[in-house]
């Protein structure tokens, strides 16, 4: 799909919407269970680019993963001596959560993929795996780590405000390492941290032991070495891939059923964030055993947030508050998005204020004042998944809107506008 003219909504969209599995979810409990000493099952992961990638690479280091329609079974193994090929596409997650596991095979694994990996970052991440006994060629892709069966571990320092996975990709393999390892990040405040308290949870569910210290957004982490066991993990719906559709809520004063949302307490995604941050913009919310229901009640607030910690909302946030908030927004907390798949304050800035938008950018966020789009050309997506989700929210109040290379929306979400079509019909 080359050019894809996103449908506008002619009144209130009223829909019940299926999410697939979450791609951090799944990709996490794709490691996990490939660290495991038993076999494991994944159910309802995530089919798309990223964690197609995520199973290729892990065949290649030894792992047997059979995908089924909606479980997977996943039994460990490890490569053997030998040259490994690993193609990353533009996958963050298995730039960083891939290297640890390569270093506990006997393989020498080269790391590559699409050009815009190359300039995402990971160099804090190989320079930790140096100090805890990896031998790494490089610090940036293309890079090679050169697996010696085992992994010393101990104690290391990174800056990991570029990036959440940072932290999370030392952490997922250091159970396995033969002193575990202590994590301490050193640096301005980590991004997106309910993303490492994930894994934690995660690991901690695995049976392995971990300490956090540090407050409410811990800097220093301990992994304790013994057995990993995965078991049975089941993934949830990808809340970062609803945000277009609870856009499509607020926006046009409909109402958006999600089944199976995970109640806040209980998510291992930042549920509440997602939650508050819709409702101060003009949203009605409930969630119950049932899942999540969403209405907009006719009114869309400019508001200020940091959103930090809920940073994948921010392309289709940003397009709700240029075409149909009432007053301005600021947003900030998001200036590792910028190595995101695109930079998406610098894309997001231009491809509205092409429409006729005010949308200023600051080192760390946007400005935002609302005002009448027109499509005075296609919409851009920079091969960026989020940014076809907010052309997508974007084109039900700015009629005639194309949008160029929607199909790169399959990173996360192949049956995007498909699903999206079928909302609107």
């Amino acid at each position: 799909m080359d050019t894809w003219r996103a449908p506008s909504a002619s009144g209130p969209v009223r829909a019940r919407v299926r999410l697939p599995g979450s791609k951090s979810i799944t990709n996490r409990a794709l490691v996990l269970a490939a660290l495991s000493e038993q076999p494991s099952i994944v159910v309802g992961g995530l089919d798309a680019r990223d964690t197609r990638l995520a199973v290729a690479a892990l065949r290649a280091l030894g792992t047997s993963i059979t995908t089924g329609v909606d479980d997977w079974a996943v039994s460990p193994g490890t490569a053997g001596a030998g040259p490994v090929d690993v193609d990353l596409g533009n996958s963050g997650t298995c730039m960083r959560f891939l290297p640890g596991v390569a270093a506990l095979t006997s393989a020498h694994v080269r790391f590559d993929g699409d050009p815009r990996i190359r300039e995402r970052p990971v160099g804090a991440l190989l320079g930790a795996l140096r100090e805890a006994g990896v031998a790494v060629d490089g610090d940036a892709v293309p890079f090679t780590v050169h697996g010696r069966g085992r992994v010393p571990g101990g104690a290391v320092e990174l800056d990991a405000s570029g990036s959440s996975q940072l932290v999370s990709g030392l952490l997922l393999a250091a159970a396995s390492f033969d002193t575990g390892l202590s994590v301490r990040h050193v640096g301005p405040e980590v991004p997106s941290a309910p993303h490492i308290a994930m894994t934690v949870r995660m690991l901690r569910a695995a049976g392995v032991l971990v300490e956090e210290s540090g407050g409410a957004r811990p800097a220093c982490w301990r992994v304790e070495p013994g057995p990993v066991q995965a078991g049975t993990i089941v993934v949830e719906p990808d809340l970062s891939n609803a945000a277009p559709f609870l856009a499509a809520a607020l926006v046009t004063s409909g109402t958006i059923e999600i089944p199976h949302w995970p109640a806040p307490a209980d998510s291992l995604q930042a549920s509440g964030q997602i939650l508050d941050v819709l409702t101060r913009m003009g949203a009605a919310v409930s969630v119950d055993a049932a899942g999540l229901t969403i209405s907009g009640t006719g009114v869309v607030r400019g508001i200020t947030a940091d959103l930090r910690d809920v940073a994948e909302l921010a392309p289709v946030l940003a397009c709700v508050a240029a075409s149909a908030a009432d007053s301005p927004s600021v947003f900030t907390g998001l200036a590792h998005t910028r190595t995101h798949e695109t930079d998406r304050l610098a894309a997001l800035a231009k491809e509205l204020n092409d429409l006729g938008g005010s949308v200023s950018e600051t080192p760390d966020g946007l400005h935002i004042t609302p005002a009448t789009l027109r499509p005075s050309r296609a919409f851009d997506t920079y091969d960026d998944h989020r940014m076809v989700m907010a052309a997508a929210a974007l084109g039900l109040v700015v009629p005639g809107l194309d949008v160029l290379n929607a199909a790169t929306v399959g990173k996360t979400f192949p049956s995007f506008t498909e699903v999206w079509e079928s909302m609107l019909a």
